[in-house]
């Protein structure tokens, strides 16, 4: 992409009381005729202006989104009133967001594709954006090498079902190559991955990261869930900090309906909290996706040994030539040398690897992150809120 001249970044919600997530003045960002749900489009300036007090509440709500003011603020050593203000801030600016999403396989049986494409010189920021605007795209980056742009597309219903999905997404405009690869298995995805930034200092529950960054597969499935469960995920999913009164003065339910409700998805497994960032708002310099080819015979040791680094947030087997896809993320370009000197490159059972720079996150676990606009230039969707907390 870089190599094409295409013009990319340079790398790099309601008030909240001291004990309840979500309690602030209700503003909801009404969908845009599209359908697109409104948001503030992020100044690039305050992105790098986060003091060390804005980078331990974003820690800590990468640690659990839905964590009370007070709660926070004992994890990152603040008084309640200092942090609920700041925290109202980075979320009602954008720089932070806050989902709830249905787990994968709760609405039954789904095929994962890595997408890689390749884009008309000048196109890739308008493919991209029409890729983000489609439901069954997880994630989609910017990247370095030999392709514009890496997603991921989530097929229902099986693979039958993925060729009537590309006709379309490969007719959009601008898009000139299309390489797709079955994800065969997940063995790691990360919410909490800026934990490594202050993990001697902080006080977070150790138990959280190990329960956050493994995948068992299988564990959601249709049958967990109700009209009703469906409902309160639906209210969370633009808004994750909403109180269970407010969830439930919407729905016309009782507030301990929606909490235990809630609660029982979590336990399930059933639903994932989400807090996006951009990387480099914490000081995290280089996020970089790995294809690693491994030995025939190795994948699984090699997997697991990767998956026990802090520094590694997904980690997946794909189809292709018996390789590891993954994401890393580290502070620093000499971090990333570091890790891939010190550590893959030692691993018995990796034969190489191809990589690529991440330089513009456009969409996570199926939500549109925030900041990608204005670090391009671009206009806010219509229908954005300007609203502060």
């Amino acid at each position: 992409m870089d190599r094409r001249g295409a013009h990319v970044p340079a790398p790099g919600l309601p008030a909240h009381d001291g004990d309840q997530p979500g309690e602030r003045p209700e503003r909801h960002a009404g969908p845009d005729p599209d359908g697109a749900v409104g948001q503030p489009n992020v100044p690039v300036k305050m992105l790098d202006e986060l003091t060390e007090l804005d980078r331990r509440i974003i820690v800590a709500l990468q640690h659990d989104g839905r964590a009370s003011w007070r709660a926070i603020a004992e994890m990152v050593g603040g008084t309640v009133a200092t942090v609920t203000r700041r925290g109202q801030q980075l979320l009602s600016s954008g720089v932070a967001r806050i989902a709830v999403l249905p787990a994968l396989g709760s609405e039954g049986p789904v095929d994962a594709f890595l997408v890689r494409i390749n884009c008309a010189p000048g196109t890739q920021l308008q493919v991209a954006e029409e890729l983000v605007g489609h439901p069954d795209v997880r994630f989609i980056t910017l990247v370095t090498g030999g392709y514009d742009l890496i997603a991921e597309l989530v097929v229902h219903g099986g693979s039958t079902h993925y060729p009537q999905i590309i006709q379309q997404l490969q007719s959009i405009r601008g898009v000139e190559r299309w390489r797709s690869d079955l994800i065969m298995h997940v063995y790691k995805v990360s919410y909490d991955w800026s934990r490594q930034l202050f993990a001697s200092t902080m006080k977070l529950p150790e138990s959280a990261a190990e329960s956050l960054a493994q995948v068992d597969a299988g564990v959601c499935d249709p049958s967990h869930f109700d009209d009703q469960d469906r409902a309160i995920l639906t209210a969370l999913r633009d808004d994750g900090r909403l109180t269970f009164k407010s969830v439930a003065d919407g729905l016309g339910m009782n507030e301990s309906s929606v909490r235990r409700r809630f609660e029982r998805m979590r336990q399930l497994g059933c639903m994932d909290t989400l807090t996006l960032v951009p990387a480099s708002a914490l000081g995290m310099g280089a996020e970089t996706l790995l294809t690693v080819n491994v030995a025939p015979g190795q994948l699984e040791a090699v997997a697991q040994a990767l998956r026990a680094y802090p520094a590694v947030r997904y980690l997946a087997a794909t189809l292709d030539q018996n390789s590891l896809f993954c994401e890393v993320i580290t502070p620093s370009t000499e971090d990333l040398y570091s890790f891939i000197t010190s550590s893959l490159s030692t691993l018995e059972g990796v034969l190489g690897w191809n990589a690529a720079m991440e330089l513009l996150f456009l969409k996570r676990g199926f939500v549109e992150t925030p900041w990608w606009r204005a670090q391009v230039g671009l206009p806010a969707r219509r229908g954005a809120s300007t609203a502060t907390a």
